[in-house]
C-alpha cells in the first residue's frame, strides 16, 4: 500500500498539500498517483505569478503510460515552482512527498485547507 503522510492534506484528484504555516502551501502528487502513472518522463510546471483556482488544471505530468492533468487543490497564486523536475521528472516516482513538490502557492484563503481530506480520508478514498 502506498504511503500517506499524516501531516498533509489531500484532494480527491490525488494532489497533496503541505501548509507551510506562513500563508503558503506546497503542492505535489501522491504516492498513489505516481504509482498509477508509472514512469514519469515530463512535468509541465505552472508559471510563477499565475493565479490558480481549486479543482482547475494547473500542471501536467506525462508518463510512459499517459498524460495526466494536475489540479490545484486550493485557490491562490503560484509563488515558486520546482525547477528540479525539468531535468529530473523521475523525482515524482522516487520521492513524491520529499523532493518532488510541483509548486508553492500563496493561499487566497487558508480555509481552503479545511475542504481537503486528511490522511485517513484520502486512504479511504483510494481503497
Amino acid at each position: 500500500m502506498s504511503t500517506i503522510p499524516e501531516n498533509l492534506k489531500y484532494a480527491d484528484s490525488h494532489e497533496w498539500v503541505l501548509d507551510n504555516g506562513d500563508g503558503t502551501a506546497t503542492v505535489g502528487i501522491t504516492d498513489h498517483a505516481q504509482d498509477l502513472l508509472g514512469d514519469v518522463v515530463y512535468v509541465e510546471l505552472p508559471e510563477v505569478g499565475a493565479s490558480v483556482t481549486a479543482t482547475e488544471q494547473f500542471s501536467l505530468i506525462e508518463s510512459v503510460k499517459a498524460a495526466s492533468d494536475i489540479y490545484a487543490p486550493i485557490n491562490g497564486e503560484i509563488i515558486e515552482v520546482n525547477q528540479d523536475l525539468e531535468d529530473a521528472p523521475e523525482l515524482i516516482n522516487e520521492a513524491p512527498y520529499e523532493g518532488a513538490w510541483i509548486a508553492k502557492i500563496k493561499m487566497s484563503d487558508a480555509a481552503d485547507l479545511d475542504k481537503l481530506l486528511d490522511a485517513a480520508g484520502y486512504a479511504e478514498s483510494i481503497e
